[in-house]
């Protein structure tokens, strides 16, 4: 019988390391947590970019991956799928957009179906993480910045002495002849 060497399943790590407490309280309770948070996935599927908190957007982000990922699957056919879409679209049309414009643009994709960046804070300001959420191949410009033509990138800063080094060398070449 073989069996599994236990000390390279556990980790080696000496300090334990554990998740950060989120504040997920709500004064109406968990039914005024979950309404906010059915009013974020709405908004999302409604306008494909939001901003709003960080704790706020990681779990909302957890649920519209479900719900994506759950229409893609069993398509709008499945009663399990078109309740979980009526449960969490607060606004009716958007189950058809979620059917007809959604899963047609995700069903081959292999990667998330959200984007989570974090917004600049205000300083001073509210000290809350804010953040960006948003769906992938979305109409808006990207929010991501473009690094290859980032001249303050490592290799391009060596590229660009080396281009200087070489002309240094070819002008004191024709000074010396």
């Amino acid at each position: 019988m073989n069996q599994a060497d236990v000390t390279k399943l556990m980790s080696q790590l000496r300090i334990a390391v554990r998740p950060n407490k989120r504040n997920l309280k709500n004064a109406d309770g968990p039914e005024g947590r979950l309404l906010k948070l059915r009013k974020t996935v709405t908004a999302l599927v409604k306008h494909e970019r939001i901003e709003l908190f960080y704790n706020r957007a990681d779990e909302a982000r957890g649920y519209a991956e479900l719900l994506i990922s759950n229409a893609i699957r069993h398509g709008d056919r499945h009663q399990a799928t078109m309740e979980l879409a009526d449960y969490w679209l607060l606004e009716k049309q958007l189950v058809h957009k979620l059917f007809k414009v959604l899963v047609p643009r995700y069903e081959n994709y292999n990667v998330s179906f959200t984007r989570m960046y974090k917004a600049p804070r205000d300083y001073p300001g509210i000290y809350y993480r804010r953040s960006v959420l948003e769906l992938r191949g979305n109409p808006y410009p990207t929010l991501a910045t473009d690094q290859s033509q980032n001249r303050n990138l490592l290799h391009n800063v060596l590229l660009d002495e080396a281009r200087k080094e070489f002309r240094r060398q070819k002008l004191s070449e024709l000074v010396h002849k």
